[in-house]
Order: structure tokens, then C-alpha cells, then sequence
């Protein structure tokens, strides 16, 4: 009901655009939810509780594509100054960031072991944080606050410092311009289902699974597009 409802209102509001806009408005966004089969059965992770993850998920990607596709729309009827076009702008920072976090969040699990000791990224850690144990305790404490949110270790680009952050809903506490390496989810649908409150269980089965090699890449990534 809901999509027919939109589908209307987006079929009247081209009726008054030049053939161009008309093209330009029905654009599709093509935002796909990946896959992430490949975790279940996980060590310590319910297939059940995977399953409800990735399912509200998919729920941000719809939702992603549904508020852009709205948005051009009305920026195209002019409708940019209107209250309704305000609201589904600052909407849009939540739905699209949780897409993306869960991505980052899902890409970097599946995996045991520990960040190879020899590994640029392991001397950086140990540069900022003095040692890798120090660097945890502190990315735990920070997943361990109370409230809502997200633990993430964020690589400043300008300094190359490492700094564990803590976000607070998907759309705020983001550093500007950091770029994320290790990103826990902290919401209580991450672990409630399987561990009730107490969050700290939940912790150490995500640090017995983080994908190390997946932390890895975006590190030299990022150490790319420094020299490029």
C-alpha cells in the first residue's frame, strides 16, 4: 500500500517536468543488500540472531534507496524548501549510515585469529596505544558504554592516528574525514536475542571472530590513497 502510495505521488510529480527531468527522475538507485550467508553458523553467533541482523539490514538499504529516489523527485519539482524535503534530507544520513556500518560491521567478521604481529597496521596500534592489549581494552570500554551505538576504530587520515570511537546512533560522533577499520555493532539487536543484557559476552565472541585480514585491507587502502 505504502509503495503504491509513493508510486502515485511520484507519477503526478513528473507530469509537470521537461522530458529531461522526467529521465533524470525515473533513474533508479541501485543500492543491493550483499550477502551474508557466509557467516552463518558462526562460533558463538546464533543463526538466529544473523539472520534478524541481516534482515534490519536489509531493511536500510530499502529504505536508502526509497528516501534518494523521493528526494530527486521533489528537488526536481522544486520542492526543496518545503518541510516534508527538510525532514527525508536529515533522514537520509541515518538510513544510508546504517546500511554502510552493518556492511563494514558484517565485512569484517567471519574469521579467527589474531592481526599478524609483523603487519603495518600492529606497529601502528602499537605506536598510538602502547600495546595491543592496551589498544583493546580501550576498543571494549568504548563498545561498553551505556547507551545505543557504535564502537569503531577510525584511522585519521591526516595524522595516521588511530582512534577508537564511539557513535552514537548511525549518523553521529562520526570523525570527519577518518576513515573506519574495525567497526562493532552495539545496538541491542546485535546481542540481545542471544545474550540478554549482558553485552560484555557478546563483545568477546565478536573479538573471537573479527575478519583481521578484512581490517588489514582497508588499512592499506587507505595508506594508498595517502601516496596517490
Amino acid at each position: 500500500m505504502i509503495k503504491a502510495i509513493f508510486l502515485i505521488l511520484f507519477l503526478a510529480g513528473t507530469m509537470a517536468l521537461t522530458s529531461e527531468e522526467k529521465a533524470l527522475a525515473a533513474q533508479t538507485v541501485d543500492y543491493q543488500a550483499k550477502d551474508y550467508s557466509r557467516l552463518l553458523g558462526m562460533p558463538g553467533f546464533s543463526d538466529s540472531l544473523l539472520k534478524m541482523h541481516f534482515q534490519l539490514y536489509q531493511g536500510y538499504v530499502k529504505n536508502t534507496n526509497l528516501l534518494l529516489t523521493q528526494l530527486n523527485e521533489m528537488s526536481l519539482n522544486g520542492k526543496t524548501s518545503s518541510y516534508e524535503w527538510g525532514a527525508l534530507k536529515r533522514r537520509l544520513g541515518w538510513e544510508f549510515d546504517g546500511m554502510r556500518l552493518h556492511e563494514l560491521y558484517f565485512d569484517n567478521l567471519g574469521e579467527s585469529g589474531a592481526l599478524d604481529k609483523t603487519s603495518p597496521l600492529y606497529a601502528r596500534i602499537l605506536k598510538d596505544f602502547g600495546s595491543f592489549e592496551r589498544w583493546k581494552k580501550d576498543f571494549i570500554a568504548t563498545g561498553a558504554i551505556r547507551g545505543i551505538g557504535w564502537a569503531v576504530l577510525y584511522l585519521d587520515p591526516v595524522s595516521g592516528r588511530l582512534i577508537n570511537t564511539w557513535i552514537n546512533e548511525h549518523d553521529l560522533g562520526h570523525l570527519a574525514g577518518g576513515i573506519p577499520l574495525l567497526v562493532m555493532d552495539v545496538f541491542e539487536h546485535a546481542y540481545i536475542t542471544q545474550w540478554g543484557l549482558d553485552r560484555a559476552k557478546y563483545i568477546d565472541a565478536f573479538f573471537e571472530n573479527i575478519r583481521w585480514s578484512e581490517v588489514e585491507r582497508r588499512w592499506a587502502e587507505a595508506q594508498k590513497k595517502k601516496t596517490s
